[in-house]
């Protein structure tokens, strides 16, 4: 009876191991959780992005306005019916 209570407890014991610090424990999946966390708001924020771009291209591909907006503030275009006046400080 001795040797069977000895064995049960130490079957038990190596459960509780397993449950609590081996390999796909509770411990493992609370860190896995928490990465799988980090990972959506990390991609919840590129699709923001993403939806952004895409509607920044729509606007090129469709309107000439978006054009001409990015020509001025990126390259420096001035119409032909314009004066250029640069102000220093």
């Amino acid at each position: 009876m001795k040797i069977l209570l000895t064995s049960l407890a130490i079957i038990l014991l190596s459960l509780q191991f397993q449950l609590w610090l081996g390999e796909g424990s509770v411990r493992s999946l609370s860190l896995l959780k928490s990465e799988l966390a980090d990972q959506q708001a990390v991609n919840a924020d590129l699709q923001a992005r993403n939806r952004l771009l895409e509607i920044e291209v729509v606007d090129l591909k469709n309107g000439l306005e978006a054009v001409e907006e990015r020509a001025r503030s990126e390259l420096g275009m001035i119409g032909d019916d314009e004066v250029f006046y640069l102000i220093i400080e």
